[in-house]
């Protein structure tokens, strides 16, 4: 945020304010480009933004007074939209900059069968796109925030300091996550089991690893909402929950390859494409190794006694200094 934006932001409302408006206007400054359909990373802009206003809209709640057409749900729906044809962008980079530059001749024509494929999808979500952007909803959506930006509406506690209520905002969703289950899976194992028990936890709390992934990007949003109030070490904090969010990201997205590969050339992959398969499980279980660190260093009392400290101290100046 602007600096001196931020320097007249004394309020929970005036907070609001910038966070709604930051977001916001990050998605009409893509809006155009990804229609164009010119830059992937254009959509992936637009997406972010989509759900960082989202989570505006969530965290400052207690605050704000927003129109109905200007609420999570309908910014939700448009996310998931964008979401299917970023998630296609997503397969197609893996698979050309990652894997198949290296693979044999035979399992190189197999994977151009899917890439031709993701193709076909990636052309009809891209009309999906085009038509939820052009459509009434999304055009009510901007209207709204287009509207309670000129003249916003604030509930009564809007007008409280900052200073007396964000630990409160913050702390909510910073439990949510340091209490879910998947900070326990696996904790039980040693080094010396190796990629087939790293594969067989993966596999079997495959949910559990992707809803875990989920908080970390809500808790990850709403702490950024804040991080001009804070110090150095929270920002280490945010740093880290987004590797997090990363490398469960990176987990998450090769069972999604592995998957759309079998289903696409309906064979069984294993024994068609050895060599992309094998590298997918190396990448997974090196993926799995850089989880166990940030896990064991986030299941201890001490990190999550001295996150809470964090959040409980924002580094904030007088109004009147």
């Amino acid at each position: 945020m602007k600096e001196e934006s931020i320097e007249r932001a004394k309020t929970l409302g005036d907070w609001a304010y910038l966070g709604i408006e930051k977001h916001f206007q990050k998605i009409l400054k893509h809006e155009d480009l990804v229609l164009k359909d010119k830059e992937p990373e254009e959509l992936h802009q637009m997406r972010v933004g989509m759900r960082r206003l989202r989570s505006a809209v969530t965290g400052f709640a207690l605050a704000v007074k927003l129109p109905k057409d200007a609420k999570e749900k309908p910014i939700g729906k448009v996310a998931r939209i964008l979401g299917d044809l970023r998630d296609l962008d997503v397969l197609k980079e893996t698979i050309e900059q990652r894997y198949q530059p290296t693979l044999p001749a035979a399992e190189n024509k197999r994977v151009k069968v899917v890439l031709e494929r993701l193709e076909k999808q990636r052309s009809q979500a891209l009309e999906a796109v085009k038509s939820v952007l052009e459509g009434k909803k999304y055009q009510d959506l901007k209207q709204a925030f287009k509207k309670w930006l000129a003249e916003p509406k604030y509930q009564q506690l809007a007008s409280v300091d900052i200073r007396e209520i964000l630990p409160s905002l913050l702390l909510p969703t910073v439990s949510q996550l340091l209490l879910h289950p998947a900070w326990w899976i696996g904790l039980d194992s040693n080094d010396g089991e190796g990629i087939d028990r790293a594969e067989e936890l993966l596999t079997t709390n495959a949910k559990l690893f992707h809803d875990l992934r989920k908080q970390t990007k809500r808790s990850r949003y709403q702490m950024e909402l804040f991080a001009d109030l804070y110090g150095d070490n929270y920002q280490d904090y945010i740093a880290d929950i987004k590797a997090i969010q990363e490398v469960l990201g990176t987990i998450q997205d090769s069972f999604v390859l592995g998957d759309f590969l079998g289903k696409t050339l309906d064979l069984d992959q294993k024994d068609r494409l050895p060599t992309l398969f094998d590298r997918l499980d190396q990448n997974r279980y090196d993926s799995w190794k850089e989880w166990q660190i940030l896990q064991q260093k986030y299941v201890t009392r001490e990190t999550r006694q001295d996150l809470y400290l964090q959040l409980l101290n924002p580094v904030i100046s007088s109004p009147n200094s």
